[in-house]
């Protein structure tokens, strides 16, 4: 419909949590294994401190069990850091490291660092190149899109605008001079929650008329779906 290619961000799911359980390796390490509400299963290899008995590991496991309560992984970090600032947890200093320890290692590889993103119709914007110079500019284009920190900068902006957002070309500090635009915006649920945000990448004299309207309907449409 818009004749360009489309883009598609989906932030990482941050769904309920079922159960944890710290399993001990040996030496200094212990796995943390994290089953999700909706059986989804992963699992972490932590640095434990020297000494720590299996008892901690199995107490650590009973304490987050005992919060999370179908919580997402950010609400039981909150709850507990919360908990554990105010010095209102019964645990011991080796058990609390291990929980701390086991929450950190989501923190910083599973949580606010993930997500997908897909483009599909690259082939268009190729379609009138007549230069080298313009070949690299649109093959640089996707290198920064592919880049994980693009992904979660094109989120974050798009989160602060209730409607489409317009990135034209170098003003917009994401793709340098490459000639392009990019149109999106953020796909709300009924909690006006992100739950992603599609566009369409074209080049600066694409077709505004027809292409906002287009990304912002299809954006609200799939927050509803998705809501």
């Amino acid at each position: 419909m818009s004749d360009a290619a489309g883009l598609v961000v989906a932030p990482k799911g941050e769904g309920g949590i079922k159960h944890i359980e710290f399993v001990a390796l040996g030496g200094h390490r212990a796995l943390v294994v994290l089953v999700g509400a909706d059986g989804h299963v992963e699992n972490r290899v932590i640095e434990i401190p020297s000494g720590t008995p299996p008892s901690a590991l199995v107490e650590a496991a009973n304490y987050l069990n005992a919060r999370a309560m179908g919580a997402s992984l950010p609400d039981l970090r909150q709850r507990v850091g919360a908990e554990m600032g105010e010095n209102r947890t019964v645990l011991n200093s080796l058990t609390a490291e291990v929980v701390e320890s086991g929450l950190a290692i989501w923190n910083t590889e599973r949580g606010e660092s993930g997500g997908t993103l897909i483009v599909r119709g690259q082939s268009r914007l190729l379609a009138d190149v007549d230069g080298q110079e313009r070949l690299v500019a649109i093959q640089t284009l996707f290198d920064r899109l592919e880049a994980q920190e693009t992904m979660l900068r094109l989120l974050e902006l798009v989160e602060s605008s209730e409607g489409v957002r317009i990135f034209i070309g170098a003003e917009s500090g994401l793709f340098g001079a490459t000639g392009m635009s990019v149109v999106m915006a953020p796909a709300r649920n009924e909690a006006n929650r992100i739950v992603g945000a599609i566009g369409v990448i074209g080049p600066t004299r694409i077709n505004y008329g027809r292409v906002v309207p287009v990304v912002d309907y299809t954006a609200r449409i799939l927050g509803e779906l998705l809501g």
